[in-house]
């Protein structure tokens, strides 16, 4: 991806494709914000959390959503968002998935809600690429030396989410109760539950 990402050149973008919305008469400066509100009430990640509940009790759901995240989150009405692709990574006894967006903060707002300040800053961005294991360890997760650790580069084209592992004696809970386990840490690979 080329092209500068720093926050003031994406804001002088944004504001431009707004300008000209209005000019063209596609929006109001009104109906812009209306919609905008209304994206950035329903981004939280509860929406992540349902996701993985039903992957987690849903075999048939899961293999879609690992095979096709897009459509599958679709398919619970969660895709929104701007970008084309979203990709979900399985953490498994052996692997686990972490995301980071090292040009800038892509990230898939709508299943995790607004970005942490820690998954924003350079320090994260460029030490989770270098040093995945020691930034892990330093939010308190401490994996096993033989788990395999893979870092997933968020892009404008394609967010990512990863599928934590489902917690040990939670066969009998419903997706409700499942969902309420499920921690936007989580869901970006910084955390197990």
């Amino acid at each position: 991806m080329s092209g500068d990402h720093s926050d003031a050149a994406i804001a002088r973008r944004v504001r431009r494709l707004e300008t000209l919305l209005e000019e063209k008469g596609v929006l109001t400066g009104a109906r812009l914000d209306e919609i905008i509100d209304a994206f950035v009430t329903g981004a939280t990640p509860a929406n992540g959390a349902r996701v993985v509940a039903r992957a987690w009790t849903d075999p048939a759901y899961k293999a879609r959503l690992l095979s096709d995240g897009t459509a599958a989150v679709r398919e619970l009405g969660y895709m929104k968002g701007g970008y084309e692709r979203l990709r979900v990574v399985e953490n498994t006894e052996n692997a686990h998935n972490v995301i980071v967006c090292t040009l800038c903060s892509c990230y898939p707002l709508f299943l995790l809600g607004p970005s942490p300040s820690w998954y924003k800053s350079e320090a994260y961005r460029s030490r989770v690429v270098r040093d995945p294991r020691a930034v892990l360890a330093e939010f308190g997760l401490h994996l096993p030396a033989d788990t395999r650790i893979t870092v997933w580069d968020s892009s404008a084209e394609t967010r990512y989410m990863v599928l934590p592992r489902r917690p040990a004696d939670t066969e009998g809970l419903s997706e409700e109760q499942l969902a309420a386990l499920v921690t936007r840490n989580a869901l970006i690979g910084t955390a197990a539950l």
